[in-house]
């Protein structure tokens, strides 16, 4: 065993590396798991009792002697890699200037929206963006076949003629995670739901089919709309200053009654008339929601609003088409660094 460690010794002392082939050569020859060195140690068990210290010290020489002989030739090509490089540039002048990214307005949007309702009181709750009939529609005051479905015509992913097999769809808001944090959690309740939605619309300067909501669900005893109306208020006012200019008036939704619009007196810059937008749809929880999911609703009641994220974005920083937000064109994502 020892004339085979002495052999191999000499092996790796007569071994010539000068390219970068012959240092991998070299490597896989007696570093590697399958080389020479790694079945020398494989051989121990051959070894005499009273022999293994001392084969163990010749084995250890080798090893160290091949990872050495590894380590100096990787050095000296390198070396010389460098030495045959010519600088093609002035290396005294200044290097070029490093232009940094920045969140899109979106997502900056996203984040002050949610900053402003952490400082009201509301969590942050999440949820798929798959959704099955039940939570996107049946749960929410919306039965089959409701005319009320129409008004979120949204992408199937499976459709099925058999009642007992639930439609899988494209989520048309994020209602759905309202539904789930229902089924989950016992009231008191106060927490948004931020996150992307789709629907089957056409596009257009104001509408396209997948945008962002924030939607929020507050349920506790004695919750009224004047609570709902004072959030609303001071969302606005902490969103696009004091002097916002803002009205509510009565809406429709199948899943809250009373319900009620929120819009904002929108006047770019660029135009001379302005007109009112659009933010968000609320009103107080209907009875039939929080049935569905086993609440109470002689105990408790509570608000619900969904506001557009891209809406929002588009009244602070006077943007009147939606598409922009979609082209990731450079020249527009730059002004918001």
């Amino acid at each position: 065993m020892l004339d085979d460690i002495e052999a191999l010794k000499k092996e790796v002392q007569n071994y010539t590396i000068s390219t970068e082939e012959e240092l991998e050569s070299f490597r896989l020859k007696f570093l590697s798991r399958k080389g020479k060195i790694q079945s020398m140690f494989s051989r121990m068990s051959e070894v005499p009792n009273d022999q293994k210290a001392k084969v163990g010290r010749a084995m250890n020489e080798v090893k160290n002697l091949a990872q050495e002989t590894f380590d100096t030739a990787k050095q000296q090509l390198e070396r010389e890699e460098t030495a045959d490089l010519q600088a093609t540039d002035d290396i005294t002048l200044p290097a070029p200037p490093y232009t940094p990214g920045s969140f899109h307005p979106l997502s900056q949007t996203f984040e002050e929206m949610k900053n402003i309702f952490y400082r009201l009181g509301f969590s942050i709750a999440d949820g798929p963006e798959v959704e099955d009939d039940f939570h996107n529609f049946t749960a929410l005051n919306f039965p089959p076949n409701h005319p009320a479905r129409d008004q979120q015509d949204t992408f199937f992913i499976r459709k099925d003629d058999d009642p007992e097999v639930d439609d899988l769809v494209m989520r048309t808001h994020t209602s759905p995670v309202q539904i789930r944090l229902m089924q989950k959690q016992a009231p008191p309740i106060r927490t948004i739901m931020p996150g992307r939605v789709y629907r089957n619309e056409a596009v257009s300067p104001k509408s396209y089919f997948l945008f962002h909501q924030v939607e929020a669900l507050y349920i506790d005893t004695d919750v009224s709309i004047a609570e709902l109306k004072e959030t609303l208020i001071s969302f606005v006012k902490l969103m696009f200053g004091k002097d916002v200019k803002y009205r509510l008036r009565p809406g429709y939704f199948p899943f809250t009654e009373p319900s009620l619009e929120m819009d904002i007196w929108w006047e770019p810059a660029h135009k001379k008339d302005g007109k009112w937008l659009e933010i968000l749809g609320a009103g107080m929880v209907d009875p039939n929601v929080l049935k569905a999911v086993d609440i109470d609703p002689e105990k408790y009641t509570g608000f619900a609003w969904g506001m557009g994220v891209e809406r929002i974005a588009m009244l602070r920083h006077q943007i009147d088409d939606i598409r922009v937000f979609y082209e990731n064109d450079v020249r527009f994502l730059k002004q918001f660094n």
